[in-house]
Formats: structure tokens, C-alpha cells, sequence
């Protein structure tokens, strides 16, 4: 698949902005640079997640309520979080990777189909081999394993490393460790499936982002016809 310009320059975009971003949380765990900026860049995920779980909800009041809520201890514990910012960090890659582990392992609990499998579904349009289902089962399991033992080897090093091992670790290795992850599933799927049931990137991405719709769908949050407010 040849990439555009315009794909490459956005590719290239997203790695220096990973890139900086590490930089940064590796100098705040450090207690270097700007500790404003550095528990801005430690509260921005939580607080994006949070506020996308409030985003979900029907209920206006409960929305703005939690929103302001949200923002007002922020500002109250604002101090507290200046003094604790590798902590701050530590909680974020620790539940960050806890979260994925959830996400891809629950799937994998009870009848339903794994995580890959149901993207794998989606790309291939419900027809996949017993092969392929084989696979995307293991690969989902092989994610979960990543993220789990990422979460353990973090808390272990936070506990019992000094804190440069623990940020090391946790900020500057969390990316290439990821890439080496897709990396080597890759490798794997070279192996384990022929070239018509391996799915390109592009094909993965728009599975995935379906998958997501359809989930809002079903949940009432379709943006071209969301839920009437029962308040």
C-alpha cells in the first residue's frame, strides 16, 4: 500500500508529538521543566476519559453537573497534584494499560467473540474461516497479556525501582514497546494466515471505527440522531 504525502506528513506528525509528549513526562516525573505543564499532560487523559463517559450520558444535569464537578476539583487539588506528578503519571500509564487489559480481555470471557475477532468480522464481512477466527482469538488474548504485564512490570518497578527506572520504563519505552508489539503480531500473521485473510491497516482502522459507531448506535449516541433528553 503506497502512503500520501499528506498520510506521511500526518504519520510523521503523530510520532514527534509522541515523542514530545514522553519527553516531557519522563522531565516531570523527574520533577524537571513546568510542573503546571506536566500535570496538565498527567490529568488530560483522565479527564478525557472521564469527561467522554459524562459525554455519554442523556441527562444534561448530570452531564453539566459531573463536568463542573470535574473541573472544580481540579482546580481544588491543582496544589496537591504539583507535588505528586509522578504519581500522577504513574496512575495514568498504570490504569492506562489496566483499561486496554479490560478492554480486549473481557472479550475474551464467556460466548461472545474476542476484541480482533470482531474486527476481524467487520473487515471481512462476517465470512471468516475457522483459521482466522483461531488466530484473531490468540492475537486478542497476546494484547491482553501485553497490557496486563505492562501494568505489572510498571507497578513493580514504581514499588521497588528508583523512580528514574520507573519513568524510564513507563514514559520513554511505552511506544516502542507498543510498536514492537504490532510489529510482531505482524510477523505473526505473515506466518499464521494466507495473504487474502490478512487485512491491511487502512482496513483494520475502519473496521474499528464501524465497530465504534455501531456501538454508539446501539447505546443512543448516534451523532446525526442523538437521544432526546428525557429531562
Amino acid at each position: 500500500m503506497t502512503l500520501s504525502p499528506a498520510q506521511l506528513l500526518r504519520g510523521l506528525a503523530v510520532v514527534v508529538f509522541i515523542a514530545v509528549w514522553a519527553f516531557l513526562a519522563h522531565s516531570g516525573s523527574a520533577g524537571e521543566g513546568s510542573g503546571d505543564l506536566s500535570v496538565l499532560l498527567g490529568v488530560a487523559p483522565i479527564v478525557a476519559a472521564l469527561g467522554l463517559l459524562l459525554w455519554r450520558s442523556s441527562h444534561l444535569v448530570l452531564t453539566g453537573t459531573g463536568i463542573l464537578a470535574m473541573l472544580g476539583g481540579l482546580a481544588w487539588y491543582w496544589p496537591t497534584l504539583r507535588e505528586n506528578i509522578a504519581l500522577l503519571f504513574f496512575i495514568q500509564h498504570l490504569g492506562t494499560n489496566l483499561a486496554l487489559g479490560a478492554l480486549f480481555g473481557r472479550s475474551l470471557i464467556g460466548d461472545g467473540e474476542a476484541l480482533i475477532t470482531q474486527l476481524a468480522r467487520a473487515v471481512h464481512e462476517s465470512n471468516l474461516s475457522e483459521r482466522k477466527r483461531r488466530y484473531t482469538r490468540r492475537a486478542t488474548v497476546a494484547w491482553t497479556l501485553f497490557f496486563l504485564i505492562n501494568a505489572l512490570i510498571s507497578a513493580v518497578l514504581w514499588l521497588f525501582a528508583p523512580l528514574a527506572v520507573w519513568s524510564t520504563f513507563a514514559n520513554l519505552l511505552s511506544a516502542p514497546l507498543l510498536a514492537a508489539m504490532f510489529i510482531g503480531e505482524h510477523i505473526w500473521r505473515l506466518y499464521a494466515l494466507p495473504p487474502e485473510e490478512r487485512p491491511s491497516i487502512t482496513m483494520v482502522a475502519r473496521a474499528f471505527r464501524m465497530r465504534s459507531q455501531q456501538k454508539a448506535k446501539q447505546a443512543g449516541l448516534d451523532p446525526q440522531n442523538p437521544p432526546a433528553n428525557p429531562s
